[in-house]
């Protein structure tokens, strides 16, 4: 195995994945996960860390030494040796937050080189400044660039790309020559069951102490990274309520990645909704090119919202209640901050293997159709993952993320060596930028996480009684 220490000698060959951060508590799960990758024979992966020492002993301690094809001594700190390592990759995963504070000479060193790139930030004003001031160089460069490629954001970004897909064949195959239909209101209902590591406890409280306020204020505005305005986005709440034709109603209060998830989605709706009227205003646009825009656009009627689901409205309450007095404590009182840094999990710790193996999350979501002058459509979809969401799936799903730019999932040739181009399976890959996972990796994303085994889709169509009248499911 190779290690490169960044200022001189020859480059190394190009590694398909260079995972940064790799020796704190995410990396090494993330490390593990593609060394027992099942196509590890077919990608390359080097590791990049400040200490070489670090990443030696990590890889010895998971027993994946073998499977490491390259050490990379880099400090995300310097934006000469950050970009050193990246010219040198192919696909960069980047576990190293806060993201506002390290994140950006990143991105920057990856649009630079035309090199891709996800990560796992929750950080919505650092989304914002990369779309405001990367967006446009990465359509140049052809960099391919997706944040919040874990639990946040990749299950709520799928849940109204499901229902969309299915309304969408519903209508086709039920009422057809029936002009466009959209999707209307959709509400999510998040149950899970994890974990928090030090590392994401310290990126918290730093990402409040560095990001400028005037930054927080804009991130925290509807549609602040979204390229299309939509419908006016409803407030957060104390207790929500999921209503389910012919079933139980799901009650629930805030949810604290509420507003990271939602404004991810509504990127991914504004960059649909601006695809297709880019394409229906174009004069050399085919006919099959508007309709495949229309199939894939959610409609300006869209709207998302999400919840944590509780046993009652009482608990709903008082974990709202809860929720808000710490964010205003975290948020206004340094002290506290300071009592937490000090007493609270440090980088490194997590939860214990065992205890991830006992996490898992389920989303449940109701999806009404837009404008429509027929009797109402309603489109029920589940989401379910076993594992700890934040630490053990959301390594799977960045993972697999990266792995969908190099790999298909079926049908790969064993005889050949290496991925030889960056698979740009979505209109949006082709033309790279600032993007979510859905415009990024639409349907190859979910069907790489349906071959895992630890993932769950299903989508249909509900009449008022609760029937279903037409499923679309993929489980495994």
């Amino acid at each position: 195995m190779a290690s490169s220490e960044s200022p001189v000698g020859q480059p190394q060959s190009k590694k398909d994945i260079l995972l940064l951060g790799a020796t704190g508590f995410m990396g090494r799960i993330i490390t593990k996960y593609l060394c027992a990758h099942v196509q590890k024979e077919h990608f390359t992966v080097a590791l990049g860390a400040r200490s070489l020492d670090k990443l030696e002993k990590m890889v010895q301690e998971l027993g994946v030494k073998e499977k490491v094809d390259e050490f990379v001594k880099v400090d995300v700190g310097s934006p000469e040796s950050v970009e050193r390592a990246v010219k040198n990759a192919r696909v960069v995963i980047n576990v190293v937050g806060p993201y506002w504070t390290w994140g950006t000479p990143v991105v920057a060193a990856c649009v630079k080189h035309g090199v891709h790139y996800v990560d796992l930030t929750g950080e919505t004003p650092w989304i914002r400044k990369i779309v405001l001031e990367y967006h446009h160089a990465a359509t140049q460069s052809g960099a391919i660039i997706v944040p919040s490629c874990g639990y946040d954001s990749i299950p709520s970004d799928i849940v109204p790309w499901l229902a969309n897909k299915t309304l969408k064949a519903y209508v086709a195959a039920n009422r057809p020559g029936t002009p466009f239909v959209g999707l209307g209101t959709s509400l999510s209902a998040q149950k899970h069951k994890g974990g928090i590591s030090g590392g994401t406890l310290a990126s918290l409280i730093t990402g409040l102490e560095d990001c400028p306020p005037e930054a927080r204020r804009e991130g925290r505005k509807p549609y602040s990274i979204s390229p299309f305005i939509g419908r006016k986005q409803p407030g957060p709440r104390f207790i929500y309520e999921l209503v389910i034709p012919g079933a139980k109603s799901i009650i629930g209060g805030f949810w604290v990645m509420r507003n990271t998830n939602v404004w991810l989605v509504q990127r991914t709706f504004g960059l649909f909704e601006s695809r297709a009227h880019e394409v229906h205003a174009s004069g050399t646009a085919t006919e099959e090119e508007k309709a495949e825009a229309d199939k894939a656009r959610y409609g300006p009627d869209f709207v998302y919202d999400e919840f944590l689901q509780t046993k009652s409205k009482l608990s709903a309450f008082v974990m709202s209640a809860c929720l808000v007095v710490t964010f205003t404590l975290l948020t206004f009182v340094r002290p506290v901050r300071a009592l937490v840094k000090k007493f609270g999990l440090q980088s490194g710790e997590g939860p214990s293997e065992e205890a991830m193996k006992k996490g898992y999350f389920e989303i449940t979501n109701i999806t009404t159709a837009g404008e429509f002058t027929e009797s109402p459509i309603t489109v029920q979809t589940v989401v379910t993952g076993k594992g700890d969401p934040g630490y053990q799936l959301t390594g799977v799903m960045i993972s697999e993320s990266a792995l969908s730019l190099l790999l298909p999932v079926h049908n790969w040739d064993v005889a050949q060596e290496k991925p030889a181009e960056i698979r740009r399976t979505t209109p949006f890959a082709k033309q790279g930028g600032v993007l979510t996972p859905m415009t990024a990796f639409g349907e190859d994303l979910v069907n790489r996480f349906c071959t895992t085994s630890l993932f769950t889709f299903a989508s249909y169509v509900l009449e008022d009684n609760g029937r279903r009248i037409e499923a679309k499911d993929k489980d495994v």
